[in-house]
């Protein structure tokens, strides 16, 4: 899902290209067999219905829904197989023979919905999957009135396998997890020495070295912001990024313009991506992962949720809640982690995978994060600040 958009200023280098997906590759390991915590039920405002039957406002639980996401959700990442879209389109409706899932995936993103109900001329889809948030964040101080209608959890029976430690603190429950994933570095281990820490990637060996997404349109580009935030604090993360920019510090457009560009083509050997990059290169017996080597800075990733929500203009709130449910099934949990390359959003005892996801598969010893209340008033003042002082 391309990230809400945000004027951007000119690049710090000459690099810049067309803004794509940010999150072709999000990869996953399979982490901590703990029980599934759900937010409170019955929020003001949530949906309500009856199993089987149309809800009191007329939403339906057949017919077509309309789901927006990102482009790599309907594309699929992945050579062989098809996308986690396709997956999960066809297997809903063998589920739900009545229904069909009519996948979209909006140029601007999340955005586009954001200006239909500014402008209120009805949003023109059922269902965003792809929230992180900061998404979330940005909706609310864009909008008086709620894009998304909070979640009815009594219809959702599989919303407690959810692990515990997957909570977006929205403080309107408006969004349903599905999978997750952790940001660190990759990095060429013929080229440079492993990074251990933030301060390392200061030291001359990494000098014209590193490569970053922009933290204004870009979701590792700002995950790695963030990260910088809780490690140096409010005060002094613009310090650092003054002393990445002295050393030669590269700042793109997204993901796929930084990995598919000048890390690929050797330009640079370290850059902010996934700890399951190994995932998607691991394929034959014997894989070179000279350049897929994973770094955690201080023993930590940053881990970026992912989620679903329905949009409150729907008419189709109850086949909505069925295929969020659907989501969160064994199976569609296995096929989101294999074609999609992220972790489930269940706990292990609800997902059976490969033991070979595991050997390619990283996870920090630490986990760093962001809530809703932390972000809200800060992140747009926080990336603002850093596109004043590194972008233009």
């Amino acid at each position: 899902m391309p990230k809400v958009v945000r004027t951007a200023g000119a690049p710090i280098t000459a690099f810049k290209t067309t803004r794509c997906h940010n999150r072709v590759m999000q990869r996953r390991t399979f982490v901590r067999a703990v029980g599934g915590g759900t937010a409170t039920a019955g929020l003001a405002g949530c949906l309500t219905r009856e199993n089987g039957e149309n809800g009191e406002n007329g939403e339906e639980d057949e017919g077509e829904l309309k789901i927006a996401t990102y482009s790599s959700f309907v594309e699929g990442e992945l050579e062989d197989g098809d996308s986690p879209a396709e997956w999960l389109k066809e297997a809903f409706e063998e589920e739900y023979p009545d229904t069909e899932i009519d996948w979209t995936v909006p140029e601007e993103g999340l955005n586009v919905y954001i200006q239909q109900a500014q402008q209120e001329s009805g949003v023109d889809a059922d269902l965003f999957l792809g929230l992180n948030v900061d998404d979330l964040v940005h909706v609310d101080d864009n909008l008086d009135d709620q894009l998304f209608e909070s979640l009815d959890r009594d219809e959702l029976e599989n919303a407690n396998r959810i692990r515990d430690d997957i909570d977006f603190g929205d403080p309107d429950d408006r969004v349903l997890p599905y999978d997750t994933g952790y940001i660190s570095l990759v990095y060429d281990e013929s080229a440079v020495e492993t990074p251990e820490t933030f301060d390392d990637l200061l030291d001359s060996e990494y000098e014209d070295e590193f490569v970053v997404q922009n933290a204004q349109d870009s979701d590792p580009g700002q995950a790695f912001l963030l990260w910088t935030i809780d490690q140096y604090g409010e005060d002094d993360y613009l310090d650092y990024w003054q002393d990445l920019q002295d050393n030669g510090v590269m700042v793109g457009d997204s993901w796929t313009d930084t990995y598919f560009g000048p890390y690929a083509n050797e330009e640079r050997s370290v850059i902010v991506s996934y700890s399951t990059d190994q995932v998607f290169h691991a394929g034959g017996d014997d894989p070179d992962l000279t350049r897929n080597q994973i770094a955690f800075l201080d023993g930590q990733g940053y881990e970026n949720h992912e989620g679903m929500a329905v949009f409150a203009d729907s008419t189709k709130t109850e086949l909505a809640h069925n295929f969020m449910n659907f989501v969160l099934t064994s199976e569609a949990q296995a096929a989101i982690a294999e074609k999609n390359v992220q972790f489930p959003a269940v706990a292990d005892e609800f997902v059976d995978l490969d033991e070979s996801f595991y050997d390619y598969a990283h996870e920090p010893e630490e986990s760093v994060t962001f809530t809703y209340d932390e972000l809200d008033g800060n992140l747009n003042d926080w990336v603002d600040d850093w596109e004043q002082t590194i972008v233009q």
